[in-house]
């Protein structure tokens, strides 16, 4: 649904599917030259799983990649999460023009996600 609206807000979009690996993320992110990189955790694993994309793309010397991302994530959580490099996290609920209003403000033309 976000990378749907993400595409109808103008933003070209790599969709690499369900059950990716964070390395399989980075490389794809790498190999497209992604601005962004969207994470969705619906599973309890978000401290895991973003933590580990990050460390995934300061190895890669890519940290300039900017990661945001949603899904089932305590409130708590948020603040760690932005302290690991995670730029944004939306909680369950949020409208997807919030999500595209943010990437419209802090990504202008030409960012793709």
């Amino acid at each position: 649904m976000v990378a749907r609206a993400l595409r109808d807000a103008g933003h070209e979009v790599i969709y690499t599917g369900l059950h990716q690996t964070p390395e399989q993320i980075v490389e794809t992110a790498i190999q497209e030259d992604a601005d962004l990189i969207g994470l969705s955790v619906l599973s309890g694993a978000h401290m895991t799983l973003f933590r580990k994309l990050v460390d995934l793309l300061a190895e890669r010397d890519a940290s300039d990649i900017v990661v945001f991302g949603g899904g089932i994530i305590p409130e708590e959580d948020i603040p760690v999460l932005e302290e690991l490099g995670v730029a944004k996290v939306f909680t369950p609920g949020a409208p997807t023009y919030e999500i595209t209003g943010w990437v419209a403000e802090h990504f202008a033309e030409g960012a793709s996600a």
